[in-house]
């Protein structure tokens, strides 16, 4: 008889179990935002005397700190209140876009504790020019850090693009092909850093980051499944199931900018015509409006100024646009069954006028009926729900994780 069994792994040990319930305590603190042993232990489902154990290994690591007494007006000691410590351990992230970069350093809390943003136009510029124009903004961001006696632990680039192993395989707006944006980018952050330990660097999708610091710090409440669009001078797009970034088989899900709305429409710099971005991106905005597509920033404020005032061609450009996205957020609906669409980028400040246009076609497009006009299920992404955050958060993710495995960085 064949076994088709799969393995199981390794029997955990206690040095394994003891770093997970490491990794369970200082996440039970962290999403309470302060808390006791006691109440950790109820949390958590560990002893008082294993919590407070576990607590101590934390505190003297660094990731923990103690503000206090707390008292519960029942018999017994007051509880000293732990909180995630605002010094130490922190992640970075960096955002190069098509005409910004952007860095952001958070704490162990989520707190965003640096924010440095450069408005550049990256369109055409040589990859190791990009690339090493960031990390200049980067090392700057990493001095502030120190000053705070942050102690950040790797760096997560968001791209626009196709990101793999590394690698930026087609990022059509900034006119890339197969970038090993990390390698450039780390080689330049250490040469600008001769005395310091390289931070290692890894690479995500910018819209899947955004989408993941719309779950983390956004207003999103119970909602765990949702569709996350951001606009820029493209169209990026993100899935979240379940709390769970859906990233696909090869790490390229959410390419929504680049669904087909029009197969006799304009060309588009993927090399395919009619897709969704030359209706509903920036550029098409601005210049369905009138507006100098190069403007960028100031651009898109001259937009919302516009449909402000009424401008009856700036509101006839973003409505066509709204009818647009709900064409093909209705397929994406009825494909995975979310339970809100959230746009973000410019289309957050765009919403009062994006918007009817894109509910109604989900209204009539959507086959669960689920989806009424004003339902509130489309929504405006938070202002904390961009890109650069949800990078640095990634890295912040990983040492919850596993504080030990940064515990012994630290003391290495």
């Amino acid at each position: 008889m064949t076994n088709n069994l799969t393995p199981l792994g390794a029997k955990a040990d206690k040095d394994t179990v003891r770093r997970h319930n490491l990794s369970l305590v200082l996440r039970a603190v962290r999403e309470q935002g302060e808390a006791t042993r006691a109440g950790v232990a109820a949390r958590v489902g560990l002893t008082r005397a294993a919590v407070s154990s576990l607590v101590e290994q934390l505190l003297e690591s660094g990731f923990l700190a103690e503000s206090g007494k707390t008292f519960s007006g029942q018999a017994g000691r007051p509880g000293t209140v732990l909180k995630p410590a605002r010094t130490g351990a922190a992640g970075v992230g960096v955002e190069i876009n098509i005409d910004y970069v952007s860095v952001c350093v958070v704490d162990l809390a989520g707190t965003g504790r640096v924010r440095l943003t450069e408005h550049l136009d990256n369109r055409g510029a040589p990859p190791a020019g990009v690339l090493a124009r960031a990390a200049r903004i980067a090392a700057r961001a990493l001095d502030s850090a120190r000053e705070q006696e942050l102690r950040p632990v790797g760096v997560q680039l968001a791209l626009p693009g196709l990101v793999s192993g590394g690698t930026v395989r087609q990022a059509p707006n900034l006119g890339w092909n197969r970038v090993s944006a990390e390698v450039l980018f780390a080689h330049s952050l250490s040469a600008l850093r001769p005395d310091c330990r390289p931070l290692p660097v890894g690479s995500e999708n910018e819209a899947n980051l955004a989408a993941l610091a719309e779950l983390w710090f956004g207003g999103l409440g119970t909602i765990r499944s949702f569709l996350y669009l951001t606009g820029e001078i493209g169209v990026g797009g993100a899935l979240v199931l379940d709390g769970e970034l859906l990233r696909g088989a090869h790490g390229f899900a959410g390419e929504i900018g680049h669904v087909v709305v029009d197969p006799a429409g304009p060309e588009c710099r993927c090399g395919s015509r009619g897709c969704l971005e030359q209706y509903a991106g920036q550029s098409a905005l601005l210049w369905a409006a009138g507006i100098d597509e190069r403007a960028g920033v100031s651009g898109v404020a001259e937009l919302e100024r516009r449909a402000h005032a009424g401008d009856e061609r700036t509101l006839t450009a973003i409505g066509d646009a709204g009818i647009m996205l709900g064409r093909v957020l209705s397929g994406a609906v009825n494909l995975f069954d979310p339970d809100a669409v959230v746009l973000g980028g410019i289309y957050r400040g765009l919403m009062p006028w994006l918007s009817p246009g894109a509910d109604r076609e989900l209204t009539g497009r959507v086959v669960s009926g689920l989806w009424p006009c004003g339902s509130g299920r489309l929504r405006a992404s938070s202002v904390a729900g961009d890109a650069a955050r949800g990078a640095a958060a990634q890295i912040v993710q990983e040492v919850l994780a596993d504080p030990v495995a940064y515990a012994e960085q630290r003391a290495g």
